[in-house]
C-alpha cells in the first residue's frame, strides 16, 4: 500500500492527513471515532485515507508538509487508528520513491513526436516511463520518481496514460527536484556513472 502523510500546523491546523487513494468525491464519505476520521468510498468500500485531529497529542511531529515515514512512525500510526476502533490493514510501502534508474531503451512515441517511451531499470523492477525531455537517451543514469513520490511542487506521481501509452513514474529534471542553481533549460538530470542503479537518490526537500 502506497501512502503519503502530510502535516502543516500553520496551514491547516493540528491535523495529520494520511492519503492512500483518490476516489470520486461524489461517493466519498467518512466515519469519525474520537480524533480519527476514516475516509472511504461508499460504493466500493475502498479506503481513501485518514484525518487525525489533535495530531500533536498522538505523535511527535516536526514536519511542515510531507512526513518522512519510518517503521516507528507507521507503527505509531497503526496504533492510533486501531485504538480509535478501526481495523484496516495498513501495510504501507516504505521503500524509497526517488531512486537511480538506468535507461535501457528510449523509443519514439507512436502518437507524439516529442515523447519517448523509456524502459528504465531501477534494480528491483523495470518501469515503462513516457518522457518528453529532449535529452533522454539510452545508457543514462537518471533520477526516477516512482509511483507515490511527492515532488517539491506537491505533485504526487501516479500511473498515467500519455497519448495512449501507460507510464509508471517520471524522469526528473534538476529544477523539478528543487536542486539549487538548477539549469532552466528543458531536460532531465543526468547522473554520473558512479551512482548505483536502484539506490535512493537523496533529496533535500
Amino acid at each position: 500500500m502506497i501512502a503519503n502523510v502530510f502535516y502543516n500546523e500553520k496551514g491547516i491546523g493540528d491535523t495529520l492527513i494520511v492519503s492512500i487513494k483518490d476516489i470520486d468525491r461524489y461517493t466519498r464519505t467518512f466515519d469519525k471515532k474520537g480524533d480519527v476520521v476514516r475516509i472511504f468510498d461508499t460504493e466500493t468500500g475502498a479506503l481513501c485515507g485518514f484525518n487525525i485531529f489533535n495530531a500533536s497529542r498522538h505523535f511527535t511531529l516536526h514536519a511542515n508538509g510531507k512526513v518522512a515515514l519510518t517503521e516507528e512512525f507507521v507503527s505509531a500510526l497503526k496504533k492510533v487508528i486501531q485504538e480509535a476502533g478501526f481495523h484496516d490493514d495498513l501495510n504501507i510501502d516504505l521503500t524509497p520513491k526517488f531512486v537511480v534508474g538506468y535507461v535501457e531503451s528510449a523509443e519514439k512515441h507512436p502518437n507524439a513526436d516529442k515523447l519517448r517511451i523509456c524502459q528504465v531499470d531501477v534494480k528491483d523492477d523495470k518501469l515503462q516511463i513516457v518522457c518528453g525531455a529532449p535529452n533522454v537517451s539510452v545508457g543514462q543514469k537518471v533520477v526516477v520518481a516512482k509511483i507515490g513520490a511527492v515532488m517539491p511542487s506537491g505533485l504526487i506521481i501516479k500511473p498515467s496514460n500519455l497519448r495512449g501509452v501507460d507510464s509508471y513514474g517520471m524522469l526528473c529534471a534538476a529544477r523539478e527536484l528543487a536542486i539549487p542553481n538548477a539549469p532552466e533549460e528543458k531536460g532531465i538530470l543526468i547522473l554520473e556513472d558512479d551512482y548505483m542503479v536502484g539506490e535512493e537518490f537523496q533529496t533535500t526537500f
